[in-house]
């Protein structure tokens, strides 16, 4: 005997007691009867009972419902023949579930996850009907406001990965090529627009960098969509990044760095997260981030103020930032960089010692 049907059993146990003493209740009775959405009707569907957690959701109370019909919480919503399906299941014995709404007595509507099955007496005569409910109201209405904001994350992903892809990667490049082509290098002197011109093309091949990123991380928005890898040198592929970046003095590649199959944009944008935060949380004279390989890992050491292991899965949360930080930001940097080094199959670890902080992204 399943689970559900344990519950049922026990609920059957209930009803029929429920006039007698309370102390004829089992443990797991009176445990159903808290827990749950109860109601029971007879051969013909007429309600004969309904808890008080019914009463509360619905507004109905038992006197006003008991041998009506429960059309009287029909939202209406469901499609036709929704209800002949479900008779048909139960009447084969079988337990039916399904999350419904229902129609208040205030016409508000309600969700909730429904177990209905149909009772039979030893000689397989109907008796009526049993129905557990768990109201899933909160649940229903929070997987709606998601649609709604994933309706825009995508909206917001198509514009990033195509309309943006013009600016970025056609017009400006070509516009900026067109100029250099029309001015010579005594134009450039004596406008003293050499250091524009150079902030310019730095600053594009910096979006570029970053809009590669954004294309692969949005690209996760899609259902099933596995990351795309290929094999690269780390160090090269993390100094190509960090050329344009103001802090690339302030950071050491080894030489140990590996040659692994990573997602380079997100890589990238991964590891430039956790360098920024080893420069920016860091009152050091010196600031430097080193990144080196021993062993299985990556390692990231910085000689910022260090945070401990507990720290890090406190800061990795989102929108969460360490009380009383004079920084500032938005709390979703480290999230994302988590996600990120996951859906590389990474794990991610740090401890503060002597020097900082040195992060461990585990990677074989």
């Amino acid at each position: 005997m399943n689970k559900i049907s344990l519950l049922f059993n026990s609920l059957l146990n209930l009803v029929r007691h429920k006039s007698e003493p309370v102390k004829e209740f089992t443990d797991t009775d009176k445990f159903i009867n808290a827990a749950t959405i109860v109601s029971t009707t007879d051969e013909k569907g007429r309600i004969t009972y309904v808890n008080e957690k019914f009463e509360k959701i619905s507004g109905w109370k038992l006197d006003e419902v008991k041998g009506k019909d429960h059309s009287i919480v029909n939202s209406g919503l469901q499609p036709d023949g929704y209800w002949g399906k479900m008779y048909e299941t139960v009447m084969r014995g079988e337990i039916w579930n399904d999350i419904v709404c229902n129609k208040a007595k205030d016409g508000s509507h309600y969700w909730v996850d429904t177990y209905i099955r149909a009772r039979f007496d030893d000689n397989g005569k109907l008796e009526g009907f049993s129905s557990i409910r768990q109201d899933v109201t909160k649940i229903m209405e929070q997987s709606v406001e998601l649609d709604r904001k994933n309706t825009y994350l995508e909206h917001a992903a198509k514009i990033l990965r195509h309309d943006m892809h013009s600016g970025i990667n056609t017009y400006m490049p070509r516009g900026l090529s067109s100029l250099e082509r029309r001015i010579t290098h005594e134009d450039i002197t004596n406008l003293k627009i050499e250091a524009p011109l150079k902030m310019i093309k730095e600053g594009l091949k910096h979006s570029q960098k970053v809009y590669r990123g954004v294309y692969e991380f949005t690209n996760l928005v899609k259902k099933d969509v596995v990351l795309n890898k290929e094999i690269h040198n780390i160090k090269d592929i993390l100094a190509d990044y960090l050329s344009s970046t103001a802090y690339v003095s302030q950071v050491i590649l080894d030489d140990t760095l590996p040659v692994i199959e990573v997602n380079e944009p997100l890589f990238c944008t991964a590891t430039d997260n956790l360098i920024r935060n080893g420069l920016k949380y860091n009152d050091s004279p010196t600031k430097f981030v080193k990144i080196y390989f021993e062993g299985d890992s990556i390692y990231i050491q910085d000689n910022g103020r260090g945070i401990t292991q507990e720290d890090f899965e406190h800061l990795s949360k989102p929108y969460v930032r360490k009380e009383g930080q004079k920084e500032s930001g938005s709390g979703l940097g480290l999230n994302i960089c988590v996600a990120i080094l996951k859906e590389h199959g990474f794990e991610i670890t740090c401890e503060k010692n002597e020097i900082g902080t040195k992060m461990k992204i585990k990677v074989k």
